[in-house]
């Protein structure tokens, strides 16, 4: 850590003239595409764009959206793009949202800066923009940002690494996410500042993309690096399993602290497991459920969100250390996603 819709005439009409086919946009419930419209005509019209529709933390994205406007009475078009990435598929999404009269559009940007000439676009007609999870780079370049703030989960979990250390010796790799993004910037910042260490204290450090193969692979890398390796951080909990198992295959699993973010049912059941030590746990449902209320509130009296709004984020760990507030995994698994 999700997007299916049904064209309509005049949107599979707005794809045709682009002769993109990167994304689709149709009606919510019905099948199984990449993109996907709920609720019936005259109702505010919003417009959901994640980055993927197989990575759970969207899945729920588009489940929370999808609710929202039900008990909100809004028509709810989605969209995806093919891989984490694909930034033209996120432009066409846009167009064809703006041309299909959407009021407003709610967006996990593939790329931060790439995606902005067309945010502006749409803002110059008036569809209000958020951005979810992900800000945009400027983040002004959007209306609002509804956001895990994950400085604060990095710190979150280098707090309980540092404490979870009790003292000894920190030999720290960091699996992060790819150069220049800006999540995965602000959650090894945080981690880092948590843990009240510098890059210069980070003995390895490998970009993963947040998946598990390539996790599994780096920690192997680092292994063969430094292997002293005691402490962890992952960008996500798939990265922090792939970790796990490098670490398994050395004998080295029950000596070697992981900390992770996200919070998914799997992460989650890997805490419990003793897998990952602990996560910060994020809320995806959240996020686009309040965005898309905001949507709507815009549509009727012309209210714009703006700034930043924080939609929480929790640490959850069995193992609970002192001076540091967390929740158990029944909490973690009561509220995760995927």
């Amino acid at each position: 850590m999700s997007r299916t819709t049904r064209l309509s005439s005049s949107l599979l009409r707005a794809a045709a003239a682009t002769g993109v086919a990167a994304l689709t946009l149709t009606a919510c419930g019905s099948g199984s595409g990449s993109g996907s419209t709920s609720s019936g005509s005259g109702n505010v019209k919003v417009g959901l764009i994640t980055k993927t529709d197989t990575n759970p933390f969207f899945v729920k994205m588009k489940e929370g959206a999808e609710k929202a406007a039900k008990e909100n009475g809004a028509e709810l078009s989605t969209a995806a793009g093919k891989f984490d990435g694909d930034n033209a598929g996120q432009v066409t999404a846009i167009e064809n949202m703006v041309a299909a009269g959407v009021k407003g559009i709610l967006i996990t940007p593939s790329d931060s800066k790439a995606i902005v000439p067309a945010i502006q676009k749409a803002r110059a007609k008036g569809v209000l923009v958020i951005a979810l999870d992900s800000p945009t780079d400027p983040e002004s370049a959007v209306d609002a940002l509804f956001a895990t703030d994950n400085v604060k989960a990095g710190e979150l979990i280098g707090e309980y690494a540092k404490a979870a250390m009790k003292g000894k010796s920190a030999k720290i790799a960091t699996l992060d996410l790819a150069p220049g993004v800006s999540v995965g910037v602000q959650r090894h910042d945080g981690f880092l500042k948590g843990f009240g260490a510098t890059d210069k204290d980070v003995l390895c450090a490998q970009d993963t993309g947040g998946d598990q193969a390539k996790g599994q692979t780096a920690m192997e890398n680092c292994l063969q690096k430094e292997p002293g390796i005691n402490v962890v951080y992952t960008i996500n909990e798939p990265a922090a399993l792939g970790a796990y198992t490098a670490l398994k295959a050395k004998g080295r699993e029950k000596d070697v602290l992981i900390v992770s973010v996200d919070g998914g049912c799997t992460g989650t059941q890997a805490v419990k497991d003793g897998k990952i030590a602990a996560t910060s746990q994020q809320y995806p449902l959240k996020m686009a459920a309040e965005s898309v209320k905001a949507v709507v509130t815009y549509a009727k009296d012309g209210k714009k969100a703006s700034g930043y709004t924080d939609t929480g984020v929790t640490l959850i760990t069995d193992k609970t250390q002192a001076g540091v507030t967390s929740k158990d995994t029944a909490y973690g698994l009561e509220n995760c996603w995927g």
